[in-house]
């Protein structure tokens, strides 16, 4: 069974960064495309930023480069996401997704809100 823990999210003020950790377990994680998505209030979800399964392709939303960071690792499971300069914009929850042989998997979501 695909398992996720997603933490990291929470409160933080316009032109401040977060940290999204999503762990995976139940699957070879080496051989998984991970991404994030998120999900505003109202709105559809969106991919946030993708990488491949052994980290030599990243993708992002155009607004987030230059903002967002993904990155993982392999050894702990782990698909991060560096999220500096945020804006109320940014607020949502945020979901990790997992794709292997065809397959999506998807956590239950870390909220992040922007505001002062």
């Amino acid at each position: 069974q695909v398992q996720f823990v997603e933490s990291g999210g929470g409160l933080v003020q316009p032109g401040g960064s977060l940290r999204l950790s999503c762990a995976v377990s139940g699957f070879t994680f080496s051989k998984a495309a991970m991404s994030w998505y998120r999900q505003a209030p109202g709105k559809e979800r969106e991919l946030v930023a993708a990488i491949s399964s052994s980290g030599g392709l990243i993708n992002y939303a155009d607004s987030m480069k230059g903002r967002f960071t993904i990155s993982r690792d392999n050894a702990k499971n782990t698909v991060y996401l560096q999220m500096n300069n945020l804006k109320p914009e940014d607020a949502a929850v945020y979901y990790c997704r997992a794709t292997q042989g065809g397959v999506d998997y998807w956590g239950r979501g870390t909220l992040v809100a922007v505001s002062s």
